[in-house]
Protein backbone atom coordinates (compact mmCIF):
# COMPACT_ATOMS: atom_id res chain seq x y z
CA UNK A 1 0.00 0.00 0.00
CA UNK A 2 2.84 2.34 0.91
CA UNK A 3 4.60 1.42 -2.33
CA UNK A 4 1.48 2.27 -4.34
CA UNK A 5 1.19 5.60 -2.53
CA UNK A 6 4.83 6.43 -3.27
CA UNK A 7 4.27 5.56 -6.94
CA UNK A 8 1.24 7.87 -7.13
CA UNK A 9 3.21 10.69 -5.54
CA UNK A 10 6.01 10.17 -8.05
CA UNK A 11 3.59 10.24 -11.02
CA UNK A 12 1.80 13.31 -9.65
CA UNK A 13 5.09 15.15 -9.16
CA UNK A 14 6.18 14.19 -12.68
CA UNK A 15 2.89 15.40 -14.14
CA UNK A 16 3.04 18.70 -12.26
CA UNK A 17 6.62 19.18 -13.36
CA UNK A 18 5.67 18.72 -17.00
CA UNK A 19 2.62 20.95 -16.67
CA UNK A 20 4.66 23.74 -15.10
CA UNK A 21 7.37 23.65 -17.76
CA UNK A 22 7.62 26.62 -20.05
CA UNK A 23 7.38 24.43 -23.15
CA UNK A 24 4.00 23.04 -22.08
CA UNK A 25 2.72 26.53 -21.27
CA UNK A 26 3.88 27.70 -24.69
CA UNK A 27 2.13 24.72 -26.31
CA UNK A 28 -1.16 25.62 -24.61
CA UNK A 29 -0.72 29.19 -25.77
CA UNK A 30 -0.23 27.97 -29.35
CA UNK A 31 -3.46 25.98 -29.20
CA UNK A 32 -5.41 29.02 -27.98
CA UNK A 33 -3.92 31.31 -30.63
CA UNK A 34 -4.48 28.74 -33.37
CA UNK A 35 -8.10 28.33 -32.27
CA UNK A 36 -8.61 32.05 -32.87
CA UNK A 37 -6.89 31.80 -36.26
CA UNK A 38 -9.06 28.86 -37.31
CA UNK A 39 -12.20 30.78 -36.28
CA UNK A 40 -11.11 33.72 -38.44
CA UNK A 41 -10.41 31.44 -41.40
CA UNK A 42 -13.87 29.86 -41.21
CA UNK A 43 -15.50 33.28 -40.88
CA UNK A 44 -13.69 35.19 -43.61
CA UNK A 45 -12.14 32.72 -46.09
CA UNK A 46 -14.56 31.12 -48.60
CA UNK A 47 -15.01 27.37 -48.41
CA UNK A 48 -13.60 25.43 -51.40
CA UNK A 49 -15.88 22.73 -52.78
CA UNK A 50 -13.83 19.65 -53.69
CA UNK A 51 -14.72 16.26 -52.17
CA UNK A 52 -17.42 17.03 -49.59
CA UNK A 53 -20.39 16.38 -51.89
CA UNK A 54 -18.78 13.15 -53.10
CA UNK A 55 -18.24 12.04 -49.51
CA UNK A 56 -21.87 12.73 -48.65
CA UNK A 57 -23.11 10.85 -51.74
CA UNK A 58 -21.01 7.81 -50.88
CA UNK A 59 -22.16 7.89 -47.26
CA UNK A 60 -25.81 8.26 -48.31
CA UNK A 61 -25.55 5.14 -50.44
CA UNK A 62 -24.10 3.24 -47.50
CA UNK A 63 -26.80 4.46 -45.11
CA UNK A 64 -29.48 3.47 -47.62
CA UNK A 65 -28.26 -0.12 -47.42
CA UNK A 66 -25.82 -0.48 -50.30
CA UNK A 67 -23.04 -2.94 -49.47
CA UNK A 68 -21.47 -3.38 -52.90
CA UNK A 69 -18.44 -1.10 -53.04
CA UNK A 70 -18.64 -0.90 -56.82
CA UNK A 71 -22.00 0.89 -56.45
CA UNK A 72 -20.86 3.45 -53.87
CA UNK A 73 -19.99 6.51 -55.95
CA UNK A 74 -19.88 10.29 -55.78
CA UNK A 75 -19.19 13.32 -57.95
CA UNK A 76 -15.47 12.52 -58.07
CA UNK A 77 -15.88 8.82 -58.87
CA UNK A 78 -16.18 5.50 -57.02
CA UNK A 79 -15.41 5.05 -53.34
CA UNK A 80 -11.75 4.06 -52.87
CA UNK A 81 -11.37 4.22 -49.07
CA UNK A 82 -11.78 1.39 -46.52
CA UNK A 83 -14.93 1.04 -44.45
CA UNK A 84 -13.75 3.18 -41.54
CA UNK A 85 -14.16 6.19 -43.83
CA UNK A 86 -17.88 5.42 -44.21
CA UNK A 87 -18.44 5.13 -40.47
CA UNK A 88 -16.63 8.38 -39.72
CA UNK A 89 -18.40 10.43 -42.37
CA UNK A 90 -21.75 8.83 -41.57
CA UNK A 91 -21.31 10.17 -38.05
CA UNK A 92 -20.34 13.59 -39.43
CA UNK A 93 -23.39 13.64 -41.67
CA UNK A 94 -25.58 12.79 -38.69
CA UNK A 95 -23.99 15.48 -36.51
CA UNK A 96 -23.87 18.24 -39.13
CA UNK A 97 -26.86 17.30 -41.28
CA UNK A 98 -24.49 17.42 -44.24
CA UNK A 99 -24.14 21.21 -43.92
CA UNK A 100 -20.72 22.55 -44.82
CA UNK A 101 -20.57 25.32 -42.21
CA UNK A 102 -21.39 22.92 -39.36
CA UNK A 103 -18.82 20.50 -40.74
CA UNK A 104 -16.20 23.26 -40.78
CA UNK A 105 -16.77 23.88 -37.09
CA UNK A 106 -16.49 20.15 -36.46
CA UNK A 107 -13.20 20.02 -38.39
CA UNK A 108 -11.94 23.05 -36.48
CA UNK A 109 -12.24 21.07 -33.26
CA UNK A 110 -10.60 18.10 -34.99
CA UNK A 111 -7.73 20.37 -36.04
CA UNK A 112 -7.18 21.52 -32.46
CA UNK A 113 -7.39 17.97 -31.10
CA UNK A 114 -4.81 16.81 -33.64
CA UNK A 115 -2.57 19.78 -32.83
CA UNK A 116 -2.83 18.99 -29.13
CA UNK A 117 -1.81 15.36 -29.71
CA UNK A 118 1.13 16.37 -31.90
CA UNK A 119 2.30 18.92 -29.35
CA UNK A 120 2.08 16.20 -26.69
CA UNK A 121 4.39 14.01 -28.78
CA UNK A 122 6.84 16.87 -29.29
CA UNK A 123 6.89 17.81 -25.61
CA UNK A 124 7.39 14.18 -24.54
CA UNK A 125 10.37 13.77 -26.87
CA UNK A 126 11.81 17.24 -26.19
CA UNK A 127 13.70 17.38 -29.50
CA UNK A 128 12.68 20.91 -30.55
CA UNK A 129 13.40 24.14 -28.68
CA UNK A 130 10.30 25.73 -27.19
CA UNK A 131 9.96 28.31 -29.97
CA UNK A 132 10.21 25.57 -32.62
CA UNK A 133 6.76 24.29 -31.63
CA UNK A 134 5.27 27.35 -33.35
CA UNK A 135 6.26 25.85 -36.71
CA UNK A 136 3.44 23.34 -36.26
CA UNK A 137 0.93 26.19 -36.52
CA UNK A 138 2.39 28.08 -39.49
CA UNK A 139 1.17 26.11 -42.51
CA UNK A 140 -1.36 27.85 -44.72
CA UNK A 141 -1.95 24.63 -46.66
CA UNK A 142 -2.63 22.51 -43.55
CA UNK A 143 -5.19 24.98 -42.20
CA UNK A 144 -6.87 24.88 -45.59
CA UNK A 145 -6.92 21.06 -45.69
CA UNK A 146 -8.72 20.91 -42.37
CA UNK A 147 -11.31 23.71 -42.38
CA UNK A 148 -11.66 24.70 -46.04
CA UNK A 149 -11.47 21.25 -47.70
CA UNK A 150 -12.73 18.79 -45.04
CA UNK A 151 -10.62 15.90 -46.35
CA UNK A 152 -10.60 12.45 -44.76
CA UNK A 153 -6.81 12.75 -44.45
CA UNK A 154 -7.53 14.88 -41.38
CA UNK A 155 -9.13 11.98 -39.53
CA UNK A 156 -6.58 9.43 -40.71
CA UNK A 157 -3.65 11.49 -39.47
CA UNK A 158 -5.33 12.44 -36.19
CA UNK A 159 -5.81 8.76 -35.37
CA UNK A 160 -2.23 8.06 -36.49
CA UNK A 161 -0.86 10.72 -34.17
CA UNK A 162 -3.03 9.36 -31.35
CA UNK A 163 -1.57 5.89 -31.97
CA UNK A 164 1.94 7.34 -31.87
CA UNK A 165 1.21 9.04 -28.54
CA UNK A 166 0.12 5.68 -27.13
CA UNK A 167 3.29 4.00 -28.37
CA UNK A 168 5.34 6.53 -26.42
CA UNK A 169 3.68 5.17 -23.27
CA UNK A 170 4.51 1.59 -24.40
CA UNK A 171 0.81 0.85 -24.93
CA UNK A 172 1.45 -1.28 -28.00
CA UNK A 173 -1.83 -3.19 -28.23
CA UNK A 174 -4.04 -0.12 -27.95
CA UNK A 175 -1.67 1.82 -30.19
CA UNK A 176 -1.94 -0.84 -32.91
CA UNK A 177 -5.74 -0.82 -32.65
CA UNK A 178 -5.86 2.96 -33.14
CA UNK A 179 -3.31 2.65 -35.93
CA UNK A 180 -5.59 0.15 -37.67
CA UNK A 181 -8.52 2.56 -37.29
CA UNK A 182 -6.41 5.18 -39.08
CA UNK A 183 -5.68 2.71 -41.90
CA UNK A 184 -9.41 2.01 -42.22
CA UNK A 185 -9.96 5.68 -43.05
CA UNK A 186 -7.16 6.08 -45.58
CA UNK A 187 -4.45 3.68 -46.69
CA UNK A 188 -1.61 6.20 -46.73
CA UNK A 189 -1.13 5.36 -43.03
CA UNK A 190 0.40 2.06 -44.20
CA UNK A 191 3.57 4.03 -44.99
CA UNK A 192 4.16 3.85 -41.25
CA UNK A 193 3.75 0.05 -41.20
CA UNK A 194 7.36 -1.04 -41.95
CA UNK A 195 8.99 1.09 -39.21
CA UNK A 196 6.16 0.21 -36.83
CA UNK A 197 6.71 -3.50 -37.40
CA UNK A 198 10.41 -3.06 -36.69
CA UNK A 199 9.60 -1.27 -33.43
CA UNK A 200 7.23 -4.07 -32.45
CA UNK A 201 10.00 -6.62 -32.94
CA UNK A 202 12.29 -4.53 -30.77
CA UNK A 203 9.83 -3.85 -27.97
CA UNK A 204 7.88 -7.10 -27.64
CA UNK A 205 8.38 -10.83 -27.54
CA UNK A 206 7.06 -13.04 -30.33
CA UNK A 207 3.67 -13.52 -28.70
CA UNK A 208 3.36 -9.79 -28.09
CA UNK A 209 4.04 -9.08 -31.77
CA UNK A 210 1.52 -11.70 -32.90
CA UNK A 211 -1.21 -10.49 -30.53
CA UNK A 212 -0.78 -6.81 -31.45
CA UNK A 213 -0.89 -7.59 -35.17
CA UNK A 214 -3.93 -9.79 -34.61
CA UNK A 215 -5.65 -6.91 -32.82
CA UNK A 216 -4.97 -4.62 -35.76
CA UNK A 217 -6.20 -7.23 -38.25
CA UNK A 218 -9.36 -7.78 -36.22
CA UNK A 219 -10.23 -4.08 -36.53
CA UNK A 220 -10.05 -4.33 -40.32
CA UNK A 221 -12.21 -7.46 -40.33
CA UNK A 222 -14.85 -5.97 -38.05
CA UNK A 223 -15.02 -2.68 -39.96
CA UNK A 224 -15.20 -4.42 -43.32
CA UNK A 225 -17.49 -7.25 -42.19
CA UNK A 226 -20.76 -5.92 -43.74
CA UNK A 227 -19.01 -5.69 -47.11
CA UNK A 228 -16.86 -8.80 -46.82
CA UNK A 229 -19.86 -11.08 -46.26
CA UNK A 230 -21.82 -9.64 -49.19
CA UNK A 231 -19.34 -8.46 -51.87
CA UNK A 232 -15.82 -9.32 -50.66
CA UNK A 233 -14.03 -8.94 -54.01
CA UNK A 234 -15.50 -5.51 -54.69
CA UNK A 235 -14.59 -4.33 -51.20
CA UNK A 236 -11.00 -5.57 -51.15
CA UNK A 237 -10.22 -4.55 -54.73
CA UNK A 238 -11.55 -1.00 -54.30
CA UNK A 239 -10.83 -0.19 -50.67
CA UNK A 240 -7.27 -1.58 -50.78
CA UNK A 241 -6.28 -0.83 -54.37
CA UNK A 242 -2.51 -0.35 -54.36
CA UNK A 243 -2.28 0.10 -58.12
CA UNK A 244 -4.14 3.38 -58.56
CA UNK A 245 -2.66 5.84 -61.07
CA UNK A 246 -3.22 9.48 -60.13
CA UNK A 247 -3.72 12.31 -62.63
CA UNK A 248 -0.44 13.96 -63.63
CA UNK A 249 -1.90 17.48 -63.40
CA UNK A 250 -2.43 17.23 -59.64
CA UNK A 251 1.03 15.91 -58.81
CA UNK A 252 2.93 18.25 -56.51
CA UNK A 253 6.18 16.27 -56.40
CA UNK A 254 6.77 14.83 -59.88
CA UNK A 255 5.25 17.43 -62.19
CA UNK A 256 8.63 17.74 -63.93
CA UNK A 257 8.37 14.11 -65.12
CA UNK A 258 6.74 13.82 -68.58
CA UNK A 259 3.21 12.45 -68.32
CA UNK A 260 3.84 9.27 -70.40
CA UNK A 261 6.68 8.38 -68.00
CA UNK A 262 4.66 9.44 -64.94
CA UNK A 263 1.80 7.02 -65.67
CA UNK A 264 4.04 4.17 -66.81
CA UNK A 265 4.41 0.95 -64.85
CA UNK A 266 8.19 1.18 -65.11
CA UNK A 267 8.23 4.49 -63.24
CA UNK A 268 6.01 3.03 -60.52
CA UNK A 269 8.22 -0.05 -60.14
CA UNK A 270 11.39 2.04 -59.98
CA UNK A 271 9.94 4.21 -57.20
CA UNK A 272 8.75 1.14 -55.28
CA UNK A 273 12.18 -0.45 -55.61
CA UNK A 274 13.84 2.74 -54.41
CA UNK A 275 11.42 2.90 -51.48
CA UNK A 276 12.25 -0.65 -50.38
CA UNK A 277 16.02 -0.19 -50.83
CA UNK A 278 16.10 3.04 -48.81
CA UNK A 279 13.93 1.49 -46.08
CA UNK A 280 16.26 -1.49 -45.90
CA UNK A 281 19.32 0.79 -45.76
CA UNK A 282 17.89 2.90 -42.94
CA UNK A 283 16.79 -0.23 -41.08
CA UNK A 284 20.21 -1.84 -41.36
CA UNK A 285 22.54 1.11 -40.86
CA UNK A 286 20.43 3.48 -38.76
CA UNK A 287 17.53 1.96 -36.84
CA UNK A 288 19.24 -1.37 -36.04
CA UNK A 289 22.82 -0.14 -35.83
CA UNK A 290 23.10 -0.89 -32.11
CA UNK A 291 21.76 -4.41 -32.66
CA UNK A 292 24.48 -5.17 -35.23
CA UNK A 293 22.41 -4.38 -38.31
CA UNK A 294 19.05 -5.50 -39.63
CA UNK A 295 20.02 -9.08 -40.49
CA UNK A 296 21.68 -9.67 -37.14
CA UNK A 297 18.68 -8.19 -35.35
CA UNK A 298 16.21 -10.38 -37.27
CA UNK A 299 18.38 -13.42 -36.55
CA UNK A 300 18.35 -12.60 -32.85
CA UNK A 301 14.56 -12.37 -32.94
CA UNK A 302 14.43 -15.72 -34.72
CA UNK A 303 16.66 -17.34 -32.11
CA UNK A 304 14.56 -15.83 -29.31
CA UNK A 305 11.43 -17.24 -30.95
CA UNK A 306 12.96 -20.72 -31.21
CA UNK A 307 14.02 -20.60 -27.56
CA UNK A 308 10.57 -19.47 -26.55
CA UNK A 309 8.84 -22.32 -28.35
CA UNK A 310 11.39 -24.71 -26.92
CA UNK A 311 10.56 -23.46 -23.43
CA UNK A 312 14.09 -22.18 -22.80
CA UNK A 313 13.19 -18.52 -22.15
CA UNK A 314 10.68 -16.64 -20.04
CA UNK A 315 7.60 -15.07 -21.59
CA UNK A 316 8.90 -11.51 -21.39
CA UNK A 317 12.62 -12.08 -21.93
CA UNK A 318 12.44 -10.32 -25.31
CA UNK A 319 10.39 -7.34 -24.14
CA UNK A 320 12.27 -4.07 -23.84
CA UNK A 321 11.39 -0.42 -23.31
CA UNK A 322 12.24 1.79 -26.26
CA UNK A 323 13.24 5.40 -25.90
CA UNK A 324 10.54 7.83 -26.96
CA UNK A 325 12.91 9.59 -29.35
CA UNK A 326 13.74 6.31 -31.08
CA UNK A 327 10.05 5.48 -31.56
CA UNK A 328 9.17 8.86 -33.04
CA UNK A 329 12.30 9.15 -35.18
CA UNK A 330 11.81 5.70 -36.67
CA UNK A 331 8.11 6.25 -37.36
CA UNK A 332 8.49 9.72 -38.85
CA UNK A 333 11.58 8.86 -40.90
CA UNK A 334 10.02 5.66 -42.23
CA UNK A 335 6.94 7.55 -43.37
CA UNK A 336 9.10 10.32 -44.88
CA UNK A 337 10.97 7.79 -46.99
CA UNK A 338 7.60 6.72 -48.41
CA UNK A 339 6.73 10.36 -49.11
CA UNK A 340 9.98 10.93 -51.00
CA UNK A 341 9.32 7.85 -53.15
CA UNK A 342 5.57 8.42 -53.70
CA UNK A 343 4.64 8.65 -57.37
CA UNK A 344 2.10 11.38 -56.81
CA UNK A 345 1.44 13.72 -53.91
CA UNK A 346 -1.79 15.70 -54.13
CA UNK A 347 -2.26 18.90 -52.16
CA UNK A 348 -4.11 17.24 -49.28
CA UNK A 349 -1.30 14.69 -48.98
CA UNK A 350 0.89 17.36 -47.39
CA UNK A 351 -0.90 16.43 -44.17
CA UNK A 352 0.72 12.99 -44.36
CA UNK A 353 4.05 14.38 -43.19
CA UNK A 354 3.81 18.08 -42.36
CA UNK A 355 3.58 17.52 -38.61
CA UNK A 356 6.73 15.40 -38.70
CA UNK A 357 8.81 17.98 -40.59
CA UNK A 358 10.03 20.08 -37.63
CA UNK A 359 10.93 16.94 -35.71
CA UNK A 360 12.83 15.42 -38.64
CA UNK A 361 14.66 18.68 -39.34
CA UNK A 362 15.86 18.85 -35.75
CA UNK A 363 17.11 15.26 -35.98
CA UNK A 364 19.48 16.30 -38.76
CA UNK A 365 22.95 17.75 -38.04
CA UNK A 366 22.07 20.90 -39.99
CA UNK A 367 22.36 24.37 -38.43
CA UNK A 368 19.11 25.94 -37.28
CA UNK A 369 19.06 28.49 -40.11
CA UNK A 370 19.24 25.75 -42.74
CA UNK A 371 16.48 23.83 -40.96
CA UNK A 372 14.20 26.87 -41.13
CA UNK A 373 15.06 27.46 -44.80
CA UNK A 374 14.18 23.85 -45.62
CA UNK A 375 10.93 24.10 -43.69
CA UNK A 376 9.91 27.32 -45.44
CA UNK A 377 10.97 25.93 -48.81
CA UNK A 378 8.75 22.85 -48.44
CA UNK A 379 5.83 25.01 -47.34
CA UNK A 380 6.36 27.31 -50.32
CA UNK A 381 6.30 24.42 -52.79
CA UNK A 382 3.03 23.14 -51.35
CA UNK A 383 1.41 26.55 -51.80
CA UNK A 384 2.25 26.90 -55.50
CA UNK A 385 -0.99 26.26 -57.42
CA UNK A 386 -1.03 24.67 -59.83
CA UNK A 387 2.31 23.00 -59.30
CA UNK A 388 4.84 23.34 -62.08
CA UNK A 389 8.14 21.88 -63.22
CA UNK A 390 10.19 24.17 -61.00
CA UNK A 391 8.13 23.87 -57.80
CA UNK A 392 7.98 20.07 -58.01
CA UNK A 393 11.69 19.76 -58.79
CA UNK A 394 12.51 22.07 -55.89
CA UNK A 395 10.29 20.01 -53.57
CA UNK A 396 12.09 16.80 -54.54
CA UNK A 397 15.47 18.45 -53.94
CA UNK A 398 14.37 19.68 -50.51
CA UNK A 399 13.10 16.21 -49.63
CA UNK A 400 16.42 14.66 -50.67
CA UNK A 401 18.40 17.17 -48.58
CA UNK A 402 16.29 16.33 -45.52
CA UNK A 403 16.70 12.61 -46.21
CA UNK A 404 20.47 13.06 -46.45
CA UNK A 405 20.42 14.92 -43.14
CA UNK A 406 18.57 12.04 -41.47
CA UNK A 407 21.05 9.57 -42.93
CA UNK A 408 24.11 11.51 -41.76
CA UNK A 409 22.82 12.23 -38.24
CA UNK A 410 24.41 10.28 -35.37
CA UNK A 411 22.43 7.32 -34.10
CA UNK A 412 21.39 6.99 -30.48
CA UNK A 413 20.99 3.89 -28.36
CA UNK A 414 17.33 2.87 -28.76
CA UNK A 415 16.59 1.30 -25.38
CA UNK A 416 15.93 2.84 -22.01
CA UNK A 417 18.34 0.34 -20.39
CA UNK A 418 20.01 -3.00 -21.02
CA UNK A 419 17.64 -4.99 -18.87
CA UNK A 420 14.56 -6.81 -20.22
CA UNK A 421 11.41 -5.17 -18.95
CA UNK A 422 8.81 -6.93 -16.87
CA UNK A 423 6.31 -4.15 -17.50
CA UNK A 424 3.01 -5.55 -18.63
CA UNK A 425 2.06 -4.56 -22.16
CA UNK A 426 -1.27 -2.76 -22.14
Amino acid sequence: MARRSATHVKHDASFLGIFKSSKVAFAFGLIIMDALLVALIITYVPYTKIDWDAYMSQVSGFLEGERDYSNLKGDTGPLVYPAGFLYVYSAIQYITGGEVYSAQIFFAFLYLINLGIVLFVYVKTDVLPWWGLSLLCLSKRVHSIFVLRLFNDCFAMTFLHAALALLLDQRWHLGLIIFSVAVSIKMNVLLYAPPLFLLLLKALGIFGVISTLASAALVQILFGFPFLISHPVAYVSRAFNLGRVFIHFWSVNFKFVPEPVFVSKGFAISLLTTHLVVLAAFSHYRWCKHEGGLLNFLHSRYVAMKMKFAGLSSSNSSSRILKKEHIVTTMFAGNFIGIVCARSLHYQFYLWYFYSLPYLLWRTPFPTLLRLILFMGVELCWNVYPSNIYSSLLLLCLHLVILYGLWSAPTEYPYVDDKPTTKKNK
